[in-house]
């Protein structure tokens, strides 16, 4: 696996730990939620079930569940300079985080 990829693992991994975290707490995420750090990605992300693998479904369901949070990190697999991605969050509008 190389850096880049490691590193967007690691991101979604986390993300989706303090997504499964925070609904079993069932703590209120629109609380939380700050939309004034927003990147600018409006399309909607894949559905988790479309894909086989748990981790890919649980990453999908993260960027579901917290799409603010998602918009409001870059990503460093320079997905923004390569494919003209927004933010974190547009790699989950295609199979692309999945890779």
């Amino acid at each position: 696996m190389g850096k880049q990829r490691l590193v967007l693992f690691v991101i979604v991994v986390s993300l989706a730990f303090f997504s499964a975290s925070a609904a079993g707490a069932q703590v209120n995420l629109s609380a939380q939620k700050d939309e004034t750090l927003r990147r600018g990605e409006t399309r909607a992300t894949l559905d988790p079930s479309l894909f086989k693998d748990a981790r890919v479904r649980s990453a999908y369901q993260a960027a579901r569940d917290v799409p603010w949070l998602l918009d409001s990190i870059y990503c460093y697999c320079f997905c923004e300079e390569s494919f003209r991605h927004k933010s974190l969050l547009s790699c989950y509008v295609d199979d692309h985080a999945a890779m």
